[in-house]
């Protein structure tokens, strides 16, 4: 366990201002995110473990090389635990509790090792992907694009971007899940929660 005051002095964590051509916009220090509010409380949450960190360097990278003019921007990173918590408190016993790792459990987050980002395109806007980032609902999951495409409620070109943003991800290693377009883990999770400390 690392308590989050002691990350930024930590060997294993690298500041997300240090990645090149990576933009960085954390919804959860500010009101515009799902519970409405800023839920860090303060605490510096702009980092990632160095080996996700570099692994996001290798996206942003390929990105770059295979569409000049567009790039990652990170809208959530590491996300202690005691943050973990109080998300999961605003959701506990609702639907919408599926979307969060049960804190007992872990959220990838809360280990530097998970990333939750969109694409700017070359004028600095982010790209269309159907639904913004933190909207519950099935539109956002990934494992639904085809009917959904099929129903008119997303369009090729919204699959599409999502497209550009697993690819980019899941060549530098990372992993998406079947819930969120934007959330992808870094190294295998139960590796992750057995082997890594939580930041607290």
């Amino acid at each position: 366990m690392i308590p989050c005051e002691d990350i930024a002095g930590h060997p294993d964590f690298r500041a997300l201002a240090s990645l090149p051509n990576i933009g960085v916009d954390l919804r959860y220090a500010t009101p515009d995110n799902f519970v409405g509010r800023d839920v860090y409380g303060g605490l510096d949450c702009a980092w990632l473990r160095r080996e996700a960190a570099e692994a996001l360097v290798n996206a942003s990278e390929w990105l770059a090389r295979q569409r000049p003019g567009y790039r990652l921007i990170v809208l959530d990173a590491l996300r202690p635990q005691r943050v973990q918590e109080a998300l999961y408190a605003e959701l506990a016993g609702t639907p919408l509790a599926m979307y969060l790792a049960h804190p007992e459990r872990g959220s990838i987050h809360s280990f530097g090792m998970a990333v939750d980002l969109t694409v700017l395109d070359p004028q600095g806007a982010e790209v269309d992907m159907g639904t913004g980032f933190d909207e519950m609902t099935l539109i956002s999951h990934p494992d639904h694009e085809a009917e959904h495409l099929a129903l008119g409620l997303l369009t090729a070109a919204q699959i599409a971007e999502r497209g550009w943003l697993r690819a980019a991800m899941r060549q530098a290693g990372f992993h998406g899940i079947s819930t969120e377009w934007w959330h992808f883990d870094f190294g295998d999770r139960v590796a992750v929660r057995r082997d890594l400390p939580r930041v607290l």
